[in-house]
């Protein structure tokens, strides 16, 4: 009699485990369902009403005695459509042939000879707004020994936490050119965070000049962007430009999904660097992008006179430089911005 109290706690306890288990798994599958079944809504609403419908079933035959009898019926329906819904999501896989956005149609190709380097469809877009703008898809040719500069961009549009990262190679002879992991939208579509878990697009390498991909986001979304001079040698800029290609042409072929946490803008470019320098571990900044320059700041990756990290985000900020039109724009944003007179007191 003694042990009662303590069986009753520990059966409780485990009805909330399976109970929140239960609930996590109808969540996860409610929204795989919402994300995936997107030609029909009737059929996509039909399909989470029963999937729902039956967890619920489940759930109540936990809680209520005057169910009891019928739980083992509802678990093995429950675990039948659960079996189902994942044979369903396993076999999603990612394509290569959709209809594309305009800005994501094509990704970038490279082909080597030796140190030289032909890029193919390279993005320089004259963009007047998000909705319009000229499509401009070109190739040129770089040679590798001349990479003088690597600036990494982030890009803010949703918080402090959360930024866009793009890697910018600069060449002897002034040129710039700018890789981009992006989500690859069909025509039409949304980003969407929580879509990003659910295989909800495509992963795509861009590359682009500045004054397509960086002009975009500063002067036609008005989005927070700072750029970061990153402190490498010669030699592994080499290597993370042939990186950057090797993931590209290796996209072009084998189609992936992009994952808002696993497989996105910053975690291509830390897996990139992990080959470069083992020695670079994980850190929550890499899955919270918008944290990166505090991280490669310790790291002593960025050049900077500056001796602490806000002094370092104040000078980084291109955000007057930005102002005006494309011509000149790489030129511009790598000149320092003019202080602004203080107002009379």
């Amino acid at each position: 009699m003694t042990y009662k109290p303590a069986l009753v706690f520990l059966a409780l306890l485990a009805q909330a485990f399976f109970s929140l288990v239960l609930i996590i798994i109808t969540v996860w599958g409610s929204l795989a369902l919402h994300y995936q079944l997107t030609e029909s809504r009737l059929l996509t609403y039909a399909a989470i009403g029963i999937w729902v419908l039956v967890a619920l079933t489940a759930l109540s035959t936990l809680w209520f005695t005057d169910l009891q009898h019928y739980r083992k019926a509802a678990f093995i329906s429950f675990a039948i459509l659960f079996a189902i819904l994942l044979i369903w999501w396993h076999g999603i896989k990612p394509s290569l042939n959709r209809d594309w956005a305009p800005e994501v149609a094509q990704t970038v190709t490279a082909e080597y000879n030796g140190d030289m380097v032909r890029l193919d469809h390279i993005r320089d877009f004259d963009w007047r707004t998000e909705k319009d703008f000229t499509v401009n898809w070109k190739s040129a040719d770089y040679d590798l020994s001349q990479i003088k500069s690597v600036d990494l961009f982030l890009s803010y549009w949703a918080g402090p936490a959360i930024a866009h990262t793009l890697v910018s190679f600069g060449f002897e002879d002034g040129r710039q050119v700018v890789f981009s992991a992006e989500i690859r939208k069909k025509r039409g579509q949304a980003f969407s965070e929580i879509g990003g878990f659910f295989k909800d697009f495509e992963l795509a390498m861009i590359a682009a000049e500045e004054s397509d991909i960086i002009y975009l986001r500063t002067n036609v979304r008005g989005e927070h962007v700072y750029r970061y001079h990153v402190d490498i040698e010669p030699e592994q800029a080499r290597q993370l430009f042939r990186l950057y290609t090797d993931t590209a042409n290796r996209l072009s072929k084998e189609a992936g999904f992009y994952n808002t946490l696993t497989a996105n803008c910053t975690t291509v470019v830390f897996d990139m660097a992990r080959i470069l320098d083992p020695s670079i571990a994980l850190d929550y900044r890499v899955l919270l992008s918008g944290y990166l320059p505090e991280y490669m700041f310790e790291k002593q990756l960025i050049v900077t006179a500056e001796t602490n990290t806000q002094s370092m985000r104040l000078n980084a900020d291109i955000s007057e430089q930005a102002k005006g039109s494309r011509e000149g724009y790489s030129q511009r944003i790598r000149t320092m911005a003019v202080p602004q007179p203080q107002a009379a007191e």
